[in-house]
């Protein structure tokens, strides 16, 4: 199975949740995107859910000299979440990782003011709660984001995904009420391969969207 692009995979992550929302099972639902990639896959979910969307900013600490491969991942002022399986296998300490940590979380805050401006973060207590992006490999991003959230108390957390690897798939089960997965392939490699499309985002498509689904607290 194939998504044409990220909007396509959104519009079929939007049905199998619409089949909850019928149930009643989604009170009074908020959808967080993982900019970038994550927000275009989440507006059609916040459209049919007629919810309102907001970004959850975070960012990948990846491992230095080979920045796709993520071995951590920040998350607003939280510490550092880290793979500690991986920083042993490196030979890697947090402390050498220090000035890459320093230079996401200005990003990271660079990212917050441009894609929220004066809006208020969103309230996340007591709400349901469904994290979006657009696929996991590692998943180390979404994990650090899961429980970012967790700390503030919503009354269900949702993480849903076009695709996953089936290892990540498994280790997101424990970290949230429940995961939304549409296809957890044995041959995974790379999220991109799903897609026919899947082109950077930019912060100009993350903004558009934005202003047309913005959050209330």
């Amino acid at each position: 199975m194939r998504f044409h692009d990220r909007r396509h995979a959104g519009e079929d992550l939007a049905l199998r949740l619409m089949e909850w929302a019928a149930d009643g099972d989604l009170v009074n639902p908020l959808v967080l995107a993982l900019p970038r990639g994550g927000v275009p896959v989440a507006a059609p979910i916040a459209r049919a859910l007629r919810a309102p969307l907001d970004v959850l900013v975070a960012r990948k600490i990846g491992v230095p000299g080979r920045p796709e491969t993520g071995i951590g991942a920040i998350v607003g002022d939280d510490p550092p979440l880290y793979d500690r399986q991986a920083l042993e296998m490196l030979g890697l300490s947090e402390d050498r990782l220090g000035a890459d940590v320093a230079r996401e979380r200005t990003e990271l805050h660079r990212r917050e003011r441009r894609y929220r401006g004066d809006r208020p973060v969103p309230r996340v207590t007591d709400r349901t709660v469904i994290l979006v992006d657009d696929g996991l490999a590692t998943g180390v991003t979404a994990r650090a984001a899961l429980r970012h959230l967790r700390r503030q108390d919503p009354a269900r957390l949702i993480l849903a995904v076009p695709v996953c690897a089936p290892a990540t798939g498994d280790l997101m089960r424990s970290e949230t009420d429940d995961l939304v997965c549409l296809q957890e392939p044995r041959d995974f490699f790379a999220v991109g391969q799903y897609y026919d499309k899947f082109d950077q985002v930019d912060d100009e498509e993350v903004t558009g969207i934005l202003r047309s689904l913005s959050a209330t607290a």
